[in-house]
């Protein structure tokens, strides 16, 4: 009844995107993603939500409430959206009741349901809590029938949401049976950190932390699935990766200087946090450890992955940046390819900070990434669209307007 009220939304609601073949992804079926017949495609990033804070008084509700209004003026504002995705910490895990934790994932889909969308999820630190299960959020979103979060990673420590995405041309009637090789590739993983759920240390009695980067065994993953997909296209397949907490190179790139012109964005959160950090070596956290280099194998992975255009993550709410990893950063090993780290807009009235809410705009067309280039532009709550970029090959050397570093204000906000 659910799936066949989701396509009777879908096309009622967007009729020129209705699909004929249908896919299974985390167990519901849906259509297989593909361009639009005019070559494009969309994806609107929404990042830090954080519903279900102080759920036990008034104004933990109106924040969601609140939030709900963001997600609605920017898909509003942004009609030809073909995917949403939600870039970690959907939920504030600190404030979850074991009993409904996860009942917060009913409110944030409503909005893409409402418009016969699709989304996909990554998870952040914040979802996992000793009340807050990440394997427990995936399967509440994937009793609706717009959810495309899924797992493809087994194990018990490697996090939740690591899969991918294909992205076909709109000609391909033959998704399913393989009879097409994918446009575009939509890589998710899982950063993971937060607490264990339901874990406690014998010896103190105190929860568990997770690990906060994503784990060596999903690098692995990622590098032979990619390969495989590159091997049977006969060749290399553009995509973008989205991630919910920065890798340590964000944060050698902010020491070295953000251009409000070169590089627009807010960026307030200094120094941001990355994976690793706070963590030893060794991968013991808590001892004084200010970076255990543990994103290591992933950065590798990222800048040695011909066609990986642009990596988006969320995590600092105060930083709505992008740049383009080119070169070797201070106090970094690793040599950046080109490939293009973004930061997200806070789009939730939960977490910290009151930056303007919004959400980062990617938009890809067939003929931009025959040069391997794309833009993006974060839509704000307010309807305005501001840090407008070119993802190319100057990018990081053409100039661009600044972007206003402009507040939210409303009476139930947490300033």
């Amino acid at each position: 009844m659910l799936l066949a009220a989701f396509y009777r939304l879908w096309n009622l609601a967007v009729p020129s995107r209705k699909q004929v073949i249908l896919e299974t992804v985390g167990g519901a079926a849906l259509a297989p993603l593909k361009f639009q017949p005019d070559g494009t495609f969309q994806i609107s990033v929404f990042s830090d939500l954080h519903f279900g804070e102080n759920a036990w008084d008034s104004w933990g509700p109106q924040q969601d409430i609140n939030s709900i209004k963001v997600m609605t003026a920017v898909l509003d504002a942004e009609p030809d959206v073909d995917l949403v995705v939600l870039n970690g910490d959907l939920i504030t895990g600190e404030n979850a009741f074991l009993h409904n934790s996860t009942y917060c994932i009913d409110q944030i889909v409503q909005p893409m349901m409402k418009r016969g969308l699709t989304w996909a999820s990554t998870y952040g630190n914040h979802d996992s809590a000793f009340n807050l299960s990440r394997s427990g959020i995936l399967a509440r979103e994937q009793s609706w029938a717009g959810a495309r979060t899924t797992r493809m990673v087994p194990g018990d420590n490697v996090g939740v949401t690591n899969y991918y995405l294909p992205v076909y041309g709109a000609d391909c009637l033959s998704a399913i049976a393989g009879g097409c090789t994918p446009e575009l590739l939509l890589w998710f993983f899982d950063s993971r950190g937060g607490l264990l759920f339901q874990q406690t240390d014998a010896s103190t009695g105190k929860p568990v932390g997770q690990p906060d980067w994503v784990d060596r065994a999903v690098v692995e993953w990622f590098q032979q699935t990619n390969g495989k997909l590159v091997n049977d296209a006969g060749h290399t397949i553009p995509s973008l990766a989205f991630v919910h907490i920065p890798t340590n190179a964000s944060a050698a790139f902010q020491n070295s200087g953000v251009d409000q012109h070169l590089q627009p964005g807010i960026n307030d959160d200094i120094p941001l946090s990355s994976q690793g950090q706070g963590w030893c070596s060794d991968g013991t956290d808590g001892a004084g450890c200010v970076y255990g280099k543990q994103d290591v194998p992933f950065m590798a992975a990222i800048t040695s992955t011909p066609g990986l255009l642009a990596v988006f993550s969320g995590h600092d709410h105060g930083n709505t940046w992008c740049y383009r990893w080119d070169s070797r950063l201070p106090g970094m090993d690793i040599k950046g390819n080109g490939v293009n780290l973004c930061f997200g807009q806070h789009s939730g009235y939960g977490g910290y900070g009151n930056w303007i809410r919004g959400a980062r705009q990617v938009v890809v067309s067939l003929d931009k990434l025959k040069e391997s280039v794309i833009d993006t532009h974060i839509r704000l709550e307010s309807g305005d669209v501001v840090g407008s970029v070119m993802l190319n090959s100057t990018y990081g050397e053409d100039w661009y307007h600044a972007t206003p570093n402009d507040r939210t204000r409303c009476p139930s906000c947490v300033y």
